[in-house]
């Protein structure tokens, strides 16, 4: 390692006085102050953070894959807004939604990291653009601090105060985590997490790899991929089920115009049902849209759990779009080795032709979202509901309480299984 002359300047223009001897140390103290000052300057002014990516050119060694031209490299949010989740509205380079009834806005770019070699990209047509896991896992992501549109009784909290509580972290297996809070008795909402990414992309294949999903009676989980304006950019929920559940729940949300060209599932070539009608549009379900559940009854909930979880894959290209599920133990080896392939992976859950609705007229610009809320339209709603599969007796029945919300301010230990564990997310384009 070497250090610039511009560093050891910037660090004597910039450290405290007590850290004027700083140079006596060693490199491994230069590095730390560096870093301390970093951080500062990002919260005092962009002026400052020029002159502080000109101290690092000397440190920071350009890695780039010759296979991927990808640089290894830690996100660097550029307000403070993204940075703890802050309700500000800043804007960034591509634009974020937070989906329905509001929005999360964050500027900069995230780490792109390649993780497979050039070969093996070489041999797929889908390069990795975004790659979040890890201890930069966080990195790009903004979170969402608005009253949760879909009438959840959850406190949706900013970076710092998810970090502080331990709602989010990355643990000892280096696996990235968003929890519910389960302080035994509320008296407003329980705390939870919704994060969005900085990074927005039309047409992608959206790679998630989790080991645990919330579950249990008044959750709510989801991982979907949102466009701006709800619903003009269209909404594709990849995971997605409630209470006790084992069954996952692919679903579209789109304007007026995009349906489903039949409800044969042997015609879509499907292995899931549909479980509602044809039409995707909002206006024309009444928000439900048209969804496809998953005949695998380890796709989702305590079941998947079990198995040690497994990957999802939304593919979104021309011809439309698609969703396949993988438990761990039957997941593709070109999807480990980072070099996709799904056309060899069989037949999806669902599958949403183009022939019917149109994926670049009905969805662009969209962003990947995590969120685990409590009760609400679905979860809530559907407290007294049976015959789903994982749930053959009501919560209601399950708990011995009348209503979600009451169960949910008063058992705060029935939410220790109410996680997230994820191993990542990446996201790969064609061009």
């Amino acid at each position: 390692m070497y250090i610039r002359v511009s560093l050891l300047l910037f660090l004597l223009e910039n450290v405290a006085p007590s850290d004027a001897n700083l140079f006596t140390r060693g490199s491994d103290t230069i590095l730390r102050t560096a870093s301390r000052v970093r951080h500062n300057a990002v919260k005092r002014s962009t002026g400052l953070m020029r002159d502080l990516r000109t101290a690092y050119h000397g440190v920071l060694v350009d890695q780039t894959d010759s296979g991927s031209g990808g640089t290894y490299c830690i996100n660097v949010l550029s307000n403070e807004s993204t940075l703890n989740g802050g309700s500000g509205s800043g804007s960034s380079s591509g634009g974020i939604s937070g989906g329905v009834g509001g929005s999360a806005v964050a500027s900069g770019t995230s780490a792109a990291v390649p993780s497979a070699s050039s070969s093996a990209e070489a041999s797929s047509p889908w390069k990795l653009q975004q790659s979040y896991e890890g201890n930069t896992f966080f990195g790009g992501w903004a979170f969402f601090t608005y009253t949760d549109p879909t009438a959840g009784v959850v406190d949706y909290v900013n970076g710092d105060a998810a970090e502080t509580s331990n709602l989010t972290g990355v643990n000892s297996a280096g696996n990235a985590y968003l929890k519910v809070e389960t302080t035994p008795v509320v008296t407003g909402y329980r705390k939870s997490v919704r994060i969005t990414t900085d990074f927005t992309y039309t047409k992608a294949l959206v790679v998630l790899d989790a080991v645990h999903l919330p579950t249990g009676c008044g959750t709510w989980p989801a991982f979907w991929s949102n466009g701006p304006n709800w619903p003009d950019g269209g909404e594709i929920d990849i995971v997605e089920g409630v209470n006790d559940y084992t069954n996952d729940q692919v679903t579209l949300h789109t304007n007026t115009g995009c349906s489903l060209p039949t409800n044969n599932t042997a015609q879509l070539d499907i292995t899931g049902t549909l479980v509602s009608g044809t039409d995707c549009s909002v206006s024309g379900t009444g928000d439900s849209g048209c969804g496809v559940r998953a005949t695998q009854t380890d796709s989702f909930g305590a079941p998947f759990n079990a198995v040690g979880g497994g990957v999802y894959a939304m593919n979104w290209d021309d011809a439309g779009i698609t969703v396949h599920f993988f438990n761990r133990s039957a997941i593709p080896a070109d999807i480990t080795t980072g070099a996709p392939q799904p056309t060899s992976w069989g037949t999806p859950i669902a599958n949403f032709p183009s022939s019917s609705c149109n994926s670049t007229e009905f969805f662009y610009d969209h962003s990947a979202i995590f969120d685990t809320t409590l009760c609400g339209d679905w979860a809530g709603d559907g407290w007294n509901s049976t015959g789903a599969p994982g749930q053959e007796q009501s919560c209601a029945q399950r708990t011995g309480l009348a209503t979600c919300e009451e169960f949910v301010a008063n058992n705060g230990a029935a939410f220790e299984e109410a996680y997230w564990e994820i191993k990542s997310v990446k996201i790969y384009q064609t061009s």
